[in-house]
């Protein structure tokens, strides 16, 4: 049979990374912004957050870690790695006016670069015998339930995960705060809807540019950083991290652009990525093959529906993936 109990706690686990990317490209594309770099910043705030873990575990030696320390270190290394992503990205895209596709398709492929460089140089320095590094006495302060011991039903399925994953949770219901409850959110939908409209108000799309791509890269590398040391147990691995930035933007159309909706999507998406686990195949690897497939088939369809729709509501902010260039206003 189907045990409903033990898949749930699963795809929340897997769906918590894709909540994070999701939450933070929405913001982004809410200010005009396409960053497909997701990917890359998702993979950067991972790496960054196991070089700091790595180096505060060697300071430490064999003595106790501070449960303090040991979050907050990696913590703020994922913050600020995936800030500098996001700096990069506006800088050539805001202030430069490069390309936004080719550019966050190029930061993909760098922060991916980054991570497999500095990934191979921590195994390196461990003279591991396996292609990974294990950061497993950081990992479980991470992956210690929020709520402590839980027992039952309700408890495995909505208390037992570490605080990162309610943490997701708690931005993705601010974000939608944000932007539809307080002025702030207003303009920055103005400026991703029409650019030189908003500019003429008097509203800087420069800084809302800026700062909505970087605190939405910094949400984004959170994602990184919950699939290392919670989801991967601490361990890290080059090229472990899949498509789950890829899916964390299909996430984004998936849901029409609204974060709190991301949050039962990102379960259902985290659940149709292990489907295949706990599904009967009979052996048959077309099938299992298939199942895989299920995530990327469902977010075709909704784009199909979003598309014959045509409903002002569901579509993209009027000016995304456009640059602004004010001497056109």
């Amino acid at each position: 049979m189907f045990d409903f109990v033990s898949f749930f706690p699963r795809a929340v686990m897997q769906g918590i990374p894709l909540l994070f990317g999701s939450t933070g490209e929405i913001l982004t594309e809410k200010s005009g912004n396409l960053n497909l770099g997701i990917p890359g910043i998702m993979y950067v705030g991972g790496i960054s957050g196991v070089i700091g873990a790595f180096f505060y575990e060697q300071s430490v030696g064999s003595g106790e870690l501070n449960g303090l320390l040991a979050v907050l270190i990696p913590f703020l290394c994922s913050l600020i790695g995936s800030l500098l992503m996001g700096l990069l990205y506006c800088f050539l895209t805001v202030t430069l006016r490069s390309n936004q596709n080719v550019t966050g398709l190029a930061m993909t492929t760098f922060g991916v670069g980054v991570g497999n460089f500095f990934g191979g140089s921590l195994i390196k320095l461990t003279a591991s015998e396996v292609p990974s590094i294990a950061l497993g006495r950081t990992s479980i302060f991470f992956k210690t339930a929020l709520f402590g011991e839980t027992n039952g039903w309700f408890g495995q399925m909505f208390l037992s995960y570490g605080f990162l994953a309610y943490l997701a949770i708690i931005i993705a219901l601010g974000a939608s705060f944000f932007l539809n409850r307080t002025r702030p959110g207003l303009h920055l939908r103005a400026v991703g809807e029409s650019a030189s409209t908003a500019d003429a108000a008097g509203i800087n799309v420069t800084r809302y540019k800026y700062l909505s791509t970087c605190i939405g890269s910094m949400i984004a590398g959170l994602g990184g950083l919950y699939y290392v040391m919670d989801y991967a147990n601490g361990v890290w691995s080059n090229n472990a991290f899949g498509d789950r930035g890829w899916l964390a933007i299909a996430l984004v159309i998936f849901t029409i652009w609204r974060p709190s909706a991301s949050i039962w999507a990102s379960i259902l998406f985290g659940g149709l990525y292990i489907l295949n686990i706990y599904l009967p195949t009979g052996g048959q690897m077309a099938l299992m093959e298939l199942y895989k497939m299920l995530p990327y088939i469902i977010t075709l369809l909704v784009l199909i529906v979003v598309s014959l729709r045509k409903k002002r509501e569901d579509q993209p902010p009027a000016s995304l993936g456009l640059s602004y260039f004010r001497e056109e206003r």
